[in-house]
């Protein structure tokens, strides 16, 4: 195998392996089976601060909250709800006196949640991040990545549900 340094295969050896995956487990559209789930319910993320949580994505990304009840899995613990569009929502619960330390990328664990928008929408959102003093990075024209007040990282994109930078993934 050939490698760029000691740390591992080089980009034409991974070029490689992803045409091998693609051969062996990519079928046509019209040749895949049915997905046997309805959708994707929630994604739960962890917050350090109920109100300010509520506060940043109400107010400053425009997802409204849902529901605010007590988490079943640890008492006086929180789990609220946002919309975020086509009947998915985000999710939150936070663990009032736990120590569970600041938010960290590790292997496993959450890299980033692509949330869709309208790309009219988009630029508004953009301008928002902007005005709130909310750093962030536009990739491509359509993405916008930024991290929320506990530092999960975020993506906006303004391509349709099923599409990421022209070409169709669903």
């Amino acid at each position: 195998m050939t490698t760029s340094d000691a740390a591992g295969p080089g980009p034409t050896d991974l070029a490689v392996r992803r045409q091998q995956l693609r051969e062996a487990y990519l079928r046509p559209a019209a040749q895949r089976p049915a997905s046997t789930a309805r959708g994707l319910h929630h994604t739960a993320l962890v917050s350090s601060d109920v109100e300010r949580t509520v506060r940043f994505y109400q107010e400053v990304l425009g997802f409204p909250l849902t529901e605010l009840i007590e988490n079943r899995d640890y008492p006086g613990s929180s789990h609220f709800f946002f919309d975020i569009g086509h009947e998915n929502l985000l999710a939150f619960f936070d663990f009032p006196g736990l120590d569970i330390g600041p938010y960290a990328e590790v292997l496993g664990g959450l890299h980033h949640v692509a949330i869709s928008v309208e790309p009219e929408r988009w630029h508004e959102l953009v301008a928002r991040l902007a005005e709130h003093g909310v750093e962030h990075e536009v990739h491509s024209g359509v993405s916008v990545y930024f991290r929320d007040p506990d530092g999960a990282r975020l993506e906006l994109i303004a391509d349709p549900l099923g599409e990421m930078y022209g070409h169709q993934v669903l």
